[in-house]
């Protein structure tokens, strides 16, 4: 390994564990918009078809959280071990919360009568507004900075309470609405279709807008994301590419291409989680811990980045297989 590039290999494996994180935001994040919108919708049968939209693929989504974890763990060690203290009770109530939700999926279907269901869906909805919620504030957390000293946690635990992560909870929760609008925009037919498509044009304006506010609340947390985020160099592509996504959002509910809405949706996702990272990189704890300084050595590093040549592909296309199978227009009361 003495030839190989140390700095590169690290480059390397922060790529592929942004990458899981980014394919679990951006897939798992629709089916938990999915759930949430369940918990707002009277009617059974519309229940029943939005549940039917993603239960085929929600458990294969949450593979790429798998492999985050994991890959935090192997490839930046020192990064985990200050992480999982300060943010314990997040992640095991996010943990919990999906273990919530995979349990009303599959067991929805067996409650023995109406009320009972009812009930599942709700419990559906909730675990999926509290990983959500979770999920944003353990983004939050850690664009604001952990403290560390030694190599340790050096807190109170309770860093994921403080405004700007609550903030964060908030706009990843209407996130993840606004993709499920969008997915059931794409995959469900007549009413239900019609409702979606009125929630999502009501929640794109939100999101921009509470993205803005995100922006320049982030700007004053570090020296370095002001710098950054108020560079032209960043922000005009980053607005003009903003501009193309909105049209392309906009345009796609008068077209024939009814997923169009959902992959502007998710351009804008991909937009504000390239920006997050220009303005963090080279760090993977604010405000001082570098990735070369919390990466594991060269040799682990490219033991698992062949683990990582070898499973990505693999994921990606069952991932791709399941959603292939399982196209197609979900049409309320067939399935009930």
């Amino acid at each position: 390994m003495a030839g190989m590039d140390t700095d590169w290999l690290t480059l390397l494996c922060a790529a592929a564990l942004a990458f899981s994180v980014f394919n679990y935001v951006l897939l798992d994040g629709t089916d938990l918009g999915v759930g949430m919108l369940m918990g707002l919708t009277n009617c059974s049968q519309q229940r029943r078809a939005m549940a039917v939209t993603i239960l085929p693929v929600w458990d294969a989504n949450e593979t790429w959280l798998v492999l985050g974890g994991g890959g935090l763990l192997a490839m930046f060690p020192l990064a985990y071990a200050i992480l999982l203290p300060a943010l314990y009770v997040p992640f095991i109530v996010m943990f919990l919360a999906l273990i919530a939700r995979a349990m009303a999926l599959e067991f929805r279907d067996y409650a023995a009568n109406e009320q009972r269901k009812r009930a599942v869906d709700s419990v559906l909805a909730l675990a999926s507004l509290v990983s959500g919620c979770v999920q944003g504030m353990v983004l939050g957390t850690l664009v604001q900075g952990v403290a560390h000293q030694g190599g340790q946690y050096h807190g109170e635990g309770r860093d994921w309470l403080s405004p700007f992560p609550l903030f964060c909870g908030l706009l990843l929760v209407l996130g993840y609405v606004w993709l499920g609008t969008c997915w059931l925009y794409w995959r469900t037919l007549d009413e239900l279709q019609r409702r979606a498509a009125r929630q999502a044009r009501g929640l794109a304006l939100v999101i921009v807008v509470l993205l803005l506010v995100l922006i320049a609340w982030t700007a004053t947390l570090q020296p370095q994301y002001a710098r950054r985020l108020m560079d032209v160099r960043l922000g005009l592509p980053a607005g003009l590419l903003l501009g193309v996504l909105a049209a392309v959002f906009a345009r796609g509910f008068r077209s024939r291409f009814d997923c169009a809405p959902l992959f502007a949706a998710l351009g804008v996702f991909v937009l504000a989680f390239a920006v997050m990272l220009v303005a963090v990189y080279p760090y993977i704890i604010p405000p001082d811990l570098t990735l070369s300084e919390a990466a594991a050595s060269p040799n682990s590093q490219v033991f698992m980045l062949v683990g990582f040549a070898v499973l990505v592909p693999i994921t990606l296309a069952y991932n791709t297989f399941g959603f292939r199978v399982f196209s197609g227009k979900v049409r309320v009361g067939k399935h009930t």
